[in-house]
């Protein structure tokens, strides 16, 4: 375990085994639909990579870079679009694939943005962490990897300040690391 991690709260192996599950959801969901997953970068890069391994029917990929946090703690409250899919999405069912679902700014910004600008056919989403304790806009995701307490976690892609995203567990970050006791 990393020195600034206080505790694990997912093994690698646990995570393992639920994007598995996750894969063969969607597989089982969304057989025979024409599907494109769409990965939220930095946070869900390396989630996105084993899940879209774990769906057996055939999809498309692509990557949307989405912004709330930067470097801080805290969302901003705003959502910045960075990059967008310029492919055609219309008649298409996308999955937006996330790290996180916290105050569901983030994922409510691009879903609204596939339905109103992309005519896409369904939107589905899925997260690899729901932590409602933080929602400020009510939205569920379709697909849930673990449900998580109000605490800070990195690894696994999650990061803050964009490090401890390459540790192979879920895990908390110490306090003093961050300079408070808010959680993200």
């Amino acid at each position: 375990m990393h020195r600034d991690i206080e505790r694990v709260l997912f093994s690698e192996d646990a995570i393992r085994a639920r994007v598995t599950e996750l894969g063969a959801s969607i597989t089982e969901d969304l057989s025979g639909q024409d599907v494109v997953l769409l990965a939220l970068l930095k946070g869900s890069v390396i989630f996105f990579a084993d899940l879209m391994r774990s769906v057996s029917s055939q999809i498309r990929v692509d990557f949307a870079w989405v912004s709330s946090y930067g470097d801080r703690t805290e969302s901003r409250g705003t959502v910045d679009l960075k990059v967008f899919p310029d492919e055609d999405l219309g008649g298409k069912t996308v999955v937006v694939v996330d790290d996180i679902l916290d105050t569901g700014r983030t994922l409510a910004a691009v879903v609204e943005r596939l339905r109103q600008d992309q005519g896409v056919a369904a939107v589905k989403t899925c997260v690899l962490l729901d932590k409602a304790a933080r929602r400020v806009i009510d939205l569920g995701a379709d697909y849930v990897g673990f449900e998580v307490d109000d605490v800070f976690v990195v690894g696994y892609g999650l990061d803050h300040a964009d490090r401890y995203r390459n540790l192979p567990y879920i895990g908390v970050l110490k306090a003093d690391c961050y300079g408070g006791d808010e959680a993200s």
